[in-house]
């Protein structure tokens, strides 16, 4: 496979069988047992998965601004497979036993004091399974997440059977353009938050170039269009894994009601994900080893720039024409 092959096509990294012994060893073993059955994973990852393996060496070099080491590629993917762990316990045990220090959650309080919903834009940076401090800490919030059920059905499946009301709090990014954003329109006019993970862009889903670690890389615009659609409060998160059972979880108001006139759309929107490309670089060097983009982010494929003339989506029956919004779980 190519190192510039897109990130769907990649094969999954856990067959069902690996995520149910995973699940079983974390709930009967504990969580301190099953953390050392992440050395033979990573160990499996150093020589068994070559492109991952390089995609991690290439990121680190641009984060750390220097060739890293082979220790510091696997600790890179130890902490990828050690928030997949920490999924496990979050979702069949809570987030007791976590250490998580909550930033900026007072950004949510101007909406959520009118119980008007919002969009909470996340990435693969981290663990967006922290967003699950937000029942404690907020227990009267809905949380709606956006991810596509079908990229890692195993996983998912296992996630279900550890909590089978992720299910009912999923908006599936496998539908249709219209069907998703219909959803999205639901949960917010009834006053959810909906999450939604917004650096990869899905197969032929209109981009936005932004400079990111010193190079152009492409940025989905189906987010934006979204929030402009529906003219929601856009709110950034961010669930880093500090090390150990340590999280930090950050939000940051970002836009207080999104709207974008038509004639001033190309240059607003290069505006928008320029400006969530230099926040997402900011975390990302404050965590290098959160990045869980294991591919070329800077060359992937299958990605098509926005047509300047097109149209944005409705919010009504036709909504979502021009949003291809395939979101990634």
């Amino acid at each position: 496979m190519s190192a510039s092959a897109h990130w769907k096509d990649r094969p999954e990294g856990g067959s069902p069988l690996a995520y149910r012994v995973i699940a079983f060893i974390a709930q009967r073993g504990g969580r301190g047992v099953a953390r050392l059955a992440l050395y033979p994973i990573v160990a499996y990852y150093l020589l068994m998965r070559g492109p991952e393996r390089r995609a991690s060496r290439a990121w680190l070099a641009r984060a750390l601004e220097r060739a890293p080491s082979l220790f510091e590629v696997a600790r890179h993917i130890h902490t990828f497979a050690a928030t997949i762990l920490d999924r496990v316990y979050m979702l069949s045990r809570g987030m007791d036993g976590f250490a998580v220090d909550v930033r900026g959650l007072d950004s949510l309080d101007p909406y959520l004091e009118r119980g008007q919903g919002v969009l909470l834009f996340g990435s693969h940076l981290g663990s967006f399974e922290a967003l699950r401090v937000l029942a404690r800490r907020r227990p009267q919030l809905q949380v709606k997440v956006v991810l596509d059920r079908g990229h890692n059905a195993a996983l998912m499946r296992m996630l279900d059977a550890l909590d089978p009301q992720i299910a009912a709090n999923v908006i599936d990014a496998g539908q249709d353009g219209p069907s998703i954003v219909l959803q999205i329109k639901h949960a917010v006019d009834h006053g959810a938050i909906v999450a939604m993970l917004v650096d990869r862009a899905g197969p032929g889903e209109p981009v936005q170039a932004a400079r990111f670690f010193g190079a152009p890389a492409r940025f989905p615009t189906s987010p934006w269009l979204v929030a402009a659609a529906l003219k929601l409060p856009v709110v950034l998160a961010f669930g880093l894994y500090r090390g150990g059972a340590r999280y930090e979880l950050a939000f940051e108001s970002f836009e207080p009601a999104l709207h974008i006139e038509r004639r001033e759309r190309p240059a607003r929107l290069a505006a928008l994900v320029q400006r969530y490309a230099e926040r997402l670089q900011h975390h990302a060097r404050s965590a290098p080893y959160n990045w869980f983009n294991f591919y070329d982010f800077w060359h992937a494929d299958d990605a098509s720039h926005v047509p300047p003339d097109a149209a944005l989506p409705d919010a009504g029956p036709a909504a979502g024409r021009d949003v291809a919004a395939r979101r990634a779980g």
